[in-house]
């Protein structure tokens, strides 16, 4: 995303873009297969959506947000996952 913004912790990365145009709020997500095989994978992005999901009331109309997640991110545990990505919200003023 060249325009927008970034948040940065150890295991994942999250841009936040801001169209003027009434679309719903997206989420993308990006997981390579360096975070691990296709089950660590699936389980990363399960978790993931499940983590934004508890957050929706923060995101607003036009948003677009991608999680891109980094080696490691499926060993950490739910209470990491979601204490790194508020932390990452917050930095994009979000929460």
């Amino acid at each position: 995303m060249k325009l927008g913004r970034k948040a940065v912790t150890d295991h994942m990365v999250v841009y936040l873009n801001h169209n003027s145009d009434e679309t719903p709020f997206r989420l993308g997500l990006v997981v390579s297969k360096t975070v691990g095989n296709a089950v660590e994978r699936n389980l990363v992005k399960r978790r993931a959506r499940a983590a934004i999901q508890e957050r929706m009331n923060n995101f607003k109309p036009g948003q677009t947000l991608v999680v891109r997640a980094l080696p490691g991110l499926a060993k950490v545990s739910w209470e990491t996952l979601c204490a790194e990505l508020d932390h990452n919200l917050k930095n994009l003023r979000i929460s």
